[in-house]
């Protein structure tokens, strides 16, 4: 078991903690840019977090499509596999489209949300990071479709490599346009439309090698019934709620670091990706649970569904332990390399130890995701997200921000990411073993 876990979790680990790494080698190259630093991170850290709260909202079509293609694969059922890459295709399509048609709307709805006061030079910034990214909608949210099919097909390669193209593109292009033209976000801008886009075409080119004939089984789209479609809508609508209040959260975290001023923006913004960067490397493990625990449920094998519960956990706070380990060593160190303003480097020793905190107590939460989404129990993740982000990360903030100020604001996170942890753990016996 710990062969398989590993099979599935070091490619995961790989391709997962190239995404974080791409937006941190966009906030490096804007952390050197002189007197202007301060803002050019705080327009990254604006766009991102619009990113952020728009693809995440969409990221029902990876899980979803995850759990339920590792259900059907674990029962052998080849043509419900095919409908699901198709109906999640069809759904990635038209919500892009959605994207580009109003993104005018959108992105001023997102400025607002986001706390960034118009005509302002880091509202100026991140308008045109904005605008230019946004035409990266279609090529990620396909792409979160074929990289979920794939690991529903316990294939973690594919999606590894694809990220490991997508890196290599987008940072030959950020350098190029940053370094060579002294383009500032708007480069980095077009260096991650550019890379999504060979991302897809690379995932293209792996489907249409290795899985072409699920393709041939694939029906018209507009051939599919109602029905077809109604579970697919039911885990994806549960695993939607769950996302807006992961957004919400986050986004809310970076609305009130925004208001606290660029220094503490540009900190808690260093430190998040920071967090980022571990909670996509152990959610590693998030992935290959959802592709056992989709297996075992669909195989209705109850012993192996438990080890490899217990094991994606172990193996899961192994990992974080390494990553609290080097934050609390280094972590002022590696603020520097982000940012060489004085002031950013001199606060951030004030709250690097929440860092450390959050990466330990976020990591159980990562595995039970991977675990609630393989088993596709949406209904208790969904709720469990709404307890912890209604009932503990607002009313941690707004108790404590009179008392404590930006401290607040990551005992909130803390608050937050235990409320998952500890929730989805109590309800595993009656939601996830009893299939």
């Amino acid at each position: 078991m710990n062969k398989e876990i590993l099979r599935l979790a070091i490619p995961n680990i790989i391709s997962n903690i190239s995404v974080p790494l791409l937006s941190a080698i966009d906030l490096a190259l804007m952390g050197h840019q002189g007197k202007n630093t301060p803002l050019l991170i705080g327009a990254i850290a604006i766009g991102s977090g619009i990113f952020n709260m728009l693809y995440w909202g969409f990221g029902f079509l990876r899980m979803g499509t995850t759990g339920l293609t590792a259900q059907a694969y674990g029962a052998k059922n080849e043509t419900e596999i095919s409908k699901l890459l198709g109906q999640g295709v069809f759904v990635a399509f038209v919500s892009a489209l959605f994207l580009l048609i109003f993104q005018y709307p959108l992105g001023e709805m997102c400025f607002w949300i986001m706390g960034t006061e118009a005509g302002t030079p880091t509202y100026e910034f991140a308008k045109s990071y904005f605008f230019i990214r946004i035409w990266a909608a279609p090529a990620v949210l396909l792409l979160n479709v074929l990289n979920g099919w794939f690991f529903g097909m316990q294939n973690a390669r594919f999606p590894m490599w694809i990220v490991i193209a997508i890196n290599i593109v987008n940072i030959f292009f950020n350098l190029l346009f940053v370094i060579y033209f002294n383009m500032q976000v708007e480069g980095v801008a077009y260096g991650t439309v550019l890379a999504q886009y060979v991302g897809l075409l690379v995932a293209i080119f792996f489907f249409t090698k290795n899985y072409f004939k699920y393709a041939e089984k694939i029906k018209t789209v507009f051939e599919f019934s109602l029905v077809e479609f109604k579970r697919f809508f039911i885990v994806n609508r549960d695993i939607f709620i769950r996302t807006v209040c992961l957004i919400i959260t986050y986004t809310y975290f970076t609305r009130a670091s925004t208001l606290a001023g660029e220094i503490l923006l540009s900190v808690n913004t260093i430190l998040l990706q920071l967090h980022y960067i571990s909670s996509y490397a152990i959610d590693g493990f998030g992935f290959a649970a959802e592709s056992l625990v989709g297996k075992y449920v669909g195989a209705k094998n109850v012993n192996q569904l438990r080890k490899s519960v217990r094991l994606c956990l172990l193996w899961g706070m192994a990992f974080s332990s390494l990553f609290a380990i080097v934050y609390g060593v280094f972590g002022t160190q590696v603020v520097g390399f982000f940012a060489e303003h004085q002031a950013v480097i001199d606060t951030s020793k004030i709250y690097v130890i929440w860092l450390v905190i959050a990466v330990l107590v976020g990591a159980p939460a990562f595995i039970w995701d991977g675990i609630y989404i393989g088993a596709t129990a949406s209904v208790s993740m969904r709720n469990n997200m709404l307890i912890a982000t209604f009932l503990c990360f607002f009313p941690t903030y707004f108790i404590l921000v009179q008392y404590f100020e930006n401290h607040a604001l990551w005992l909130a996170m803390i608050a937050y990411m235990l409320a998952r942890s500890i929730g989805l753990w109590l309800l595993a016996e009656r939601k996830i073993y009893k299939i």
